[in-house]
């Protein structure tokens, strides 16, 4: 079967190749694209074949991973042996390629129950249950302060899981005035701009003067994690939930971390348990349930989330954009039902 894919093929440049499937073997899926979401700190990373990826090591005009790993879609075929999905079934794909057709294990497709949400909004939720992770892991009480650094597509989501959880205060931290504009409509009660002078005094002020129960650092940058620990109240936790390419920003543990009993905890979603969730330690399978569920029945805001929509055909413009452009929109989805010209039923 041919398809298409969306291919990083060097330093700042996309392509859109054609693309053969096969049909699924023994415990295996085939299915149908709807829409894959855009990971813009991941597959920013990737495309500019940054440290601490899997495209830094590959010569530079080599193609490689190119995102589009948290997508929906409708199950076209079935390989022997699954029982978990139909064909006709709407699903969440986990970890599948950036491609209008996709054969993956039966393990990384998830049904999506409600057939009335949107498939827009469900095909965020890999990237959401991130964010779950980064508060889970941060073991955030209801009625403790939290705040999020870094409002981009995870600080997004993390905000409003952590008003969920019952933090209080929400406090967003963004160098950029729409993203904080953006934390606040989606139930931060505060946004600041971490490069203002009195930044920390105006953290610690509305946590009158304790500081920050619980972080979450989505960044990536050491500046932020320095930050973070300039707010954090004394056995407060920080998880690092953004990806760090370059560490260039000296840190005192002594008196920052270890003198004060601070908790730092890597929060990335490979540091999870793969079969069973444990208290502040869930699955990605059972975050990404909670986060369909979140967004079935209106408890989490998609609407001020999804900024643009564009064809894979538009893909070399749009990572170019991404390529060059730091303040990348939060929300931006490929709709492949034009290619595979697909009418989605939402009845």
């Amino acid at each position: 079967m041919k398809t298409k894919r969306i291919v990083f093929t060097g330093i700042g440049k996309a392509e859109l190749w054609d693309y053969n499937v096969p049909h699924p073997k023994e415990g295996e899926v085939l299915v149908e694209t709807m829409y894959t979401a855009v990971s813009a700190g991941t597959e920013r990373a990737n495309l500019m074949r940054m440290p601490n990826t899997g495209a830094y090591l590959v010569d530079d005009s080599e193609p490689v991973w190119s995102g589009g790993y948290s997508s929906t879609g409708i199950v076209k075929e079935i390989g022997e042996g699954v029982k978990s999905v139909s064909v006709g079934d709407k699903v969440l794909v986990i970890w599948g390629p950036n491609t209008g057709l996709k054969v993956v294990p039966e393990h990384n497709v998830i049904k999506i129950e409600d057939r009335t949400l949107d498939l827009k909004h469900a095909a965020f939720a890999l990237i959401a249950s991130f964010s779950a992770a980064g508060v889970r892991k941060t073991r955030l009480e209801f009625g403790e302060s939290a705040m999020v650094f870094g409002i981009g597509i995870l600080g997004a989501f993390a905000v409003q899981i952590c008003r969920l959880a019952g933090a209080f205060p929400v406090i967003a931290a963004d160098l950029n005035p729409e993203r904080r504009t953006l934390a606040l409509d989606l139930g931060a009660d505060y946004a600041f701009n971490p490069a203002d002078d009195d930044f920390v005094h105006l953290v610690k002020d509305v946590t009158k003067g304790a500081g920050v129960k619980a972080i979450i650092e989505v960044t990536g940058q050491s500046l932020a994690l320095k930050q973070a620990l300039d707010c954090i109240a004394p056995m407060g936790r920080i998880s690092l939930l953004g990806c760090t390419r370059i560490s260039d920003t000296p840190i005192d543990f002594y008196r920052q971390v270890h003198r004060p009993g601070i908790m730092i905890v890597g929060a990335h979603t490979h540091a999870r348990p793969k079969l069973e969730s444990y208290p502040h330690y869930w699955t990605e399978r059972d975050d990404c349930i909670a986060i369909l569920n979140f967004m079935a029945h209106g408890r989490m805001d998609m609407s001020k989330i999804i900024s643009e929509v564009h064809y894979p055909e538009e893909a070399p413009e749009v990572y170019q954009r991404l390529a060059e452009n730091k303040d990348f929109p939060v929300g931006v989805l490929f709709d492949w039902t034009k290619i595979n010209q697909t009418k989605i039923d939402n009845e």
